[in-house]
């Protein structure tokens, strides 16, 4: 219920933007997918394998990767360790989740400069096969951090004002009854 709601708030520009977010997902796996299964194909059925499939494949996910990261997945989705978080209240809980978040922006910031740097370094670097700039591979690592860090300042102001955290799709699984 809580996530219908916070659906229906969101603008409608936000909501086409995460359904064009989805559909970069959906291309590059449909992508990884056939690439795979040439691969699979001409390996084992021509016994021609194809090199570049690889690179593709591997190209593919570090992009569902991070893209995902950084424009699907939703706060209430992000993989916790809530052994401790969880058992304390909740005013305690916001504490906790604005000092990872500060700590958090504060880390990628401070990296940030050097990240830009070596991504436009790797531009020298090319791909075996398909001869891809390394720097066009690794700028979405660029793109992940900026999304990282304004989703974490959104979070600790958030957390500062004294919201609500959405309810965990785990809360109470594993807890005796």
């Amino acid at each position: 219920m809580a996530r219908q709601a916070s659906t229906e708030r969101r603008p409608a520009v936000g909501r086409w933007l995460k359904r064009r977010a989805e559909n970069v997902i959906v291309a590059l796996l449909t992508l990884m997918f056939v690439a795979f299964l040439l691969q699979i194909g001409f390996r084992y059925l021509l016994n021609q394998p194809l090199g570049w499939t690889d690179e593709v494949t591997v190209l593919c996910w570090v992009w569902v990767v991070l893209w995902g990261a950084a424009f699907i997945l939703q706060d209430h989705e992000e993989i916790r360790f809530d052994v401790v978080s969880s058992k304390v209240s909740p005013p305690v809980r916001r504490v906790f989740v604005f000092v990872t978040s500060v700590v958090l922006v504060v880390l990628f910031a401070w990296s940030f400069k050097a990240t830009v740097g070596y991504v436009l370094f790797m531009k020298r670097e090319k791909s075996a096969y398909l001869g891809m700039r390394f720097d066009y591979l690794y700028f979405i690592y660029v793109i992940f951090a900026v999304a990282i860090m304004v989703r974490h300042v959104r979070l600790a102001w958030r957390a500062l004002r004294g919201a609500v955290d959405e309810a965990s799709p785990l809360d109470g699984v594993g807890e005796p009854r």
